[in-house]
């Protein structure tokens, strides 16, 4: 008899809902989960039965039941938590993190990872993070491997180019002993090397030897014997040289600074260097001259000395700052060395392509490790693990792993945090209609309940 198919129709349209209303609970119950996607339904009928009409042969159906189950991987607003590991992925793709007891890949959108003792970027679960190591340019080493801070030291870099850039006074008094006379008045034995009388003006800068080592390195210059030119020496502790001795320890250079009497800019630069106690001609690299010194036994530095003026092959090209000779008193206009000592690592950042850069306590900026992005083929197909993970199916086809922005990838959103997409409003909307419909599917039952109880009792 039909009503008893009817009754059946409303228990299936109680069963579909009540399953309805778990997806709407398990929505609403995870609108605070951090990279939660929602899941989204549908319904369809089940199979009609066929029955006689005066018209022929009809169809009339036998209840309901839900189509599908799916994820929806709208992209979820983004919170800012001040927490350097903390990434959201702004677009299409998954972190892919490793099952830290096995080799198991799982795909996330929650990126709430942190350090941990070990130095593992790792999620809550204790999962590690994957990416790919790179190299001082920035560029991947290798294939996709666990992200493991282990460079928790910068080595140091040793000094190749120092620039002084100075004023010097053409008003100084002429120097009537010769280019020769202030490295002569040098004396590395002494308490003072230098007397402060003997040299019109000199400044001091620190290099990095290639241990990390600090030292000082000060340059004196004083007028020569011609209005437009200026003598100089560099020179060191004589403590600190290893390959000179006596009065001549820490005398590492001498030379001559040429300008020119109408504009006072560099027109000539000269230079000796001096080495096991004997002066030899000074050798260019890219058109500055370098001096030697030695703090290291068996290992001289090779060091650049840049006026601002460099020498092209024919002429002296002066850049934009440059040492000049004006009638002002003399300064020091900018001066730099570049290297530094060691430093210990300080903190991380990500940037948007998902490279994580160590900051060290010597100022360098290191790139250490790219996080990895995944997408599928069809998402879809995904299967959830719990704990915000999904799982590659046959039905997703394989992770398609590559760089943040590239190949249809999303971007990384550092500092953030991708929230619930989770939509409250439509889920309520959603409830009332299944509480609705269940309401309605329960009264068929009762009203079939009531015709049958009218048949039993014609008995009567």
């Amino acid at each position: 008899m039909a009503l008893s198919s009817a009754l059946f129709s409303g228990i299936s349209g109680l069963s579909t809902l009540g399953n309805a209303m778990q997806i709407i609970g398990d929505n609403i119950a995870n609108v605070n989960t951090v990279g939660f996607k929602n899941s989204t339904f549908t319904f369809q009928d089940l199979l009609s039965q066929s029955t006689s009409t005066m018209s022929g042969t009809s169809q009339v159906g036998r209840g309901t039941a839900l189509g599908d189950i799916y994820s929806s991987f709208e992209q979820g607003s983004f919170e800012s938590t001040g927490n350097t590991t903390d990434l959201a992925v702004g677009g299409e793709g998954f972190f892919v993190i490793r099952e830290s007891a096995s080799d198991n890949l799982y795909y996330t959108r929650a990126g709430n990872f942190r350090f941990d003792k070990d130095g593992y970027l790792i999620n809550p679960e204790g999962y590690v993070v994957q990416g790919w190591e790179l190299d001082e340019d920035g560029e991947d080493i290798g294939s996709i491997e666990d992200i493991l801070l282990s460079s928790f030291t910068s080595p140091p870099s040793e000094t190749d180019t120092v620039k002084v850039i100075v004023n010097l006074d053409s008003d100084g008094d002429n120097n009537t002993a010769g280019v020769s006379a202030l490295s002569g008045e040098w004396d590395g034995t002494a308490e003072t090397p230098l007397g402060e009388s003997t040299y019109e003006y000199q400044t001091t800068m620190k290099v990095y030897d290639s241990l990390g080592s600090t030292h000082d390195v000060t340059i004196y210059f004083d007028k020569a014997d011609t209005a437009s030119a200026y003598e100089y020496i560099v020179t060191c502790n004589p403590d600190e040289d290893l390959s000179n001795t006596g009065v001549n320890a820490g005398m590492l250079a001498r030379g001559t600074v040429q300008f020119s009497t109408g504009s006072g800019v560099i027109t000539d630069v000269t230079m000796s260097t001096m080495s096991g106690d004997a002066w030899s001609a000074g050798t260019m690299t890219d058109g500055y001259f370098t001096f030697g010194p030695e703090f290291i036994s068996g290992t001289p530095m090779d060091v650049a000395l840049d006026f601002g003026s460099r020498f092209d092959g024919s002429a002296w090209v002066n850049g934009s700052l440059s040492t000049t000779q004006f009638a002002r008193a003399s300064t020091t206009t900018f001066q730099s060395a570049n290297g530094y000592g060691a430093g210990d690592l300080q903190g991380v950042n990500v940037d948007v392509d998902g490279i994580i850069t160590g900051t060290y306590s010597n100022g360098q900026l290191l790139p250490l490790y790219r996080v990895a992005l995944a997408k599928f083929t069809n998402e879809q197909g995904l299967y959830k693990e719990g704990g915000n993970l999904f799982k590659s199916t046959r039905e997703s086809g394989d992770a398609i792993t590559n760089r943040p922005g590239t190949n249809g990838l999303g971007s990384i959103a550092p500092n953030s945090l991708e929230q619930s997409n989770v939509d409250m409003a439509t889920e309520f909307v959603k409830m009332i209609s299944t509480q609705r419909g269940f309401q309605a599917n329960s009264k068929i039952i009762t009203v079939v309940d009531s015709m049958l109880q009218e048949l039993i009792n014609l008995k009567r």
